[in-house]
């Protein structure tokens, strides 16, 4: 099964949210819906931006401990790697 370690936001350079699920596309529809009181509904992070997939549970909790803990900068130049428009990535995701 896999894991995933993923981050939210609420627009193009807004509030980040940094996540781990182990299903991405129940979890992003969570988001979406406000279904979870907390972070990304009370900052409207509601837009997946970047995402990674682990084999290992561990792996994408270690993963997901270190990019909580890196400046906003870098947490930036990640998401703008693979998607520099900051688009929503969700329906490529096969909901």
């Amino acid at each position: 099964m896999s894991r995933y370690v993923y981050m939210m936001a609420s627009k193009k350079g807004g509030t980040i949210y940094i996540g781990v699920t182990n299903d991405l596309s129940h979890r992003v529809w969570e988001h979406k819906n406000g279904i979870t009181p907390g972070f990304t509904s009370e900052y409207g992070c509601a837009r997946l931006v970047w995402y990674e997939e682990h084999d290992d549970i561990r792996d994408a909790i270690r993963r997901e401990r270190t990019l909580k803990r890196w400046n906003r900068r870098w947490k930036i130049d990640l998401i703008e790697s693979i998607n520099p428009d900051w688009a929503e990535l969700y329906r490529g995701i096969g909901w």
